[in-house]
């Protein structure tokens, strides 16, 4: 019997992801000046205000309120109607510096011997779903949003738009797990005030119908696009008015986003969030390197739909577990432990290799913070930093890293595919 899945997305204007942002651009600027640097940044961002919190061991010092008004004005928060600017919003630092107990069980003389940086299991997954490997409704539903933050930045086709959405998609399945169709599609967007409500959400709705609907079809491959059908349920600003939005309407935190952050629901997740955590988290780092082994073991053929799960505990250099589930899409002749025993050989993840082999240690995060930290195109940047007291640097990285599919040829020669 046919069945449905559901992902959503929300956009870099949606106030988790304003905190996500805020959190991640103070660990590029700590990491640009000192790439050794501990970093746990936690935001919290409400009317007009804007607190950083957090623990810290670096050489560098930076000016963190103008990081912070620099990303708030970067996503657009911009105007004194929306109750939240960066160039009015008040800033309060409560960093301080990352305990003594935490750190002595991460460093080592030993670069090599690292140990992790806390306890907890990470996941990774991977599916055939999509050319990049994501899940479809959260490709999908990312798209949606990133296709509207484009229309807002134009300032033309739809010029009322603000910062603040989210997007849902329901997909229904058939039985072997092929996507049959588009079911539902719900987007609430944030907009300026209209003279009258009735004509403001007709037009709301006819722009995302006949405006942001045909340039999201127009990004996706020929099979996604039929998915597209006339019967599709739109849900557009479903409560109606959206007036008030972002900081202002609802408070945001970092963190609060972590399934938007990888796989939709798809897979699993081991509970950790990503932002303003400096690579020394296995929180993210691992994440990041279970995402790059199930990519590549799926494009390689091992398998159609993969999850890795690897596990540590603080302090230890080794990881206490890593597991592979196929869910019964295997094309080697293997059980999933098996593979997960070659896996474990064939990548290293000790905390300072998953750096090393990822190039983890640069300012490519803030980039991460909206519209997915998975499925990401990988590309060479350079990037700008600029600070009253280190003076101004500029860093040329990689993003996305554990996007690479460098490993393909490598797993096909482990298992002689």
């Amino acid at each position: 019997m046919a069945y449905l899945f559901t992902s959503e997305s929300v956009s870099e204007g949606h106030p988790d992801k304003v905190a996500d942002q805020i959190s991640d651009a103070l660990l590029d600027h700590f990491l640009a000046f000192d790439p050794e640097s501990k970093v746990a940044c936690e935001t919290l961002v409400t009317t007009g205000q804007v607190v950083l919190a957090g623990e810290v061991k670096s050489d560098t010092y930076l000016d963190v309120q103008t990081i912070a008004r620099d990303v708030v004005n970067k996503i657009g928060y911009t105007k004194g109607a929306y109750k939240f600017s960066g160039d009015s919003c008040g800033v309060i630092s409560l960093i301080h510096e990352q305990s003594q107990d935490i750190n002595q069980g991460v460093d080592r003389e030993d670069k090599e011997e690292q140990g992790a940086g806390d306890q907890g299991m990470m996941f990774g997954y991977a599916t055939k779903e999509t050319e990049n490997f994501m899940p479809l409704a959260l490709e999908i539903s990312h798209t949606i949003l990133i296709e509207l933050a484009k229309l807002r930045r134009a300032e033309d086709e739809i010029p009322y738009l603000r910062p603040d959405s989210k997007s849902q998609v329901t997909i229904e399945y058939s039985d072997d797990n092929i996507p049959q169709k588009i079911v539902s599609i719900v987007l609430s967007t944030q907009h300026d005030e209209f003279d009258e409500d009735e004509a403001m959400l007709a037009k709301i709705k006819k722009d995302i119908l006949e405006i942001l609907i045909p340039k999201v079809k127009a990004q996706l491959p020929e099979y996604v696009q039929k998915l597209f059908t006339n019967d599709i349920v739109y849900h557009i600003n479903p409560t109606g008015k959206f007036v008030i939005g972002g900081p202002h309407g609802d408070t945001g935190l970092t963190g609060r986003k972590i399934i938007v952050d990888t796989y939709g629901g798809k897979g699993a997740h081991g509970g950790g969030a990503f932002s303003g955590k400096d690579p020394s988290k296995v929180d993210r780092s691992a994440a990041y390197a279970s995402r790059h082994i199930a990519k590549n073991l799926v494009a390689a053929g091992v398998a159609d739909e993969i999850l890795v799960q690897v596990s540590y505990a603080i302090g230890v250099v080794e990881p206490t577990s890593i597991l592979v589930n196929t869910h019964g899409t295997s094309h080697v002749s293997l059980t999933d432990g098996e593979i997960a025993k070659i896996v474990a050989k064939l990548f290293d993840m000790r905390p300072a290799a998953i750096e090393k082999r990822l190039k983890l240690r640069n300012p490519i995060y803030v980039e991460t913070a909206a519209y997915g930290h998975m499925g990401r195109i990988p590309e060479t940047v350079t990037k700008i930093f600029e600070s009253p007291y280190n003076g101004v640097i500029e860093r040329e990285v990689e993003l996305f890293t554990w996007e690479k599919l460098d490993y393909v040829d490598k797993v096909k020669e482990a298992f002689k595919l």
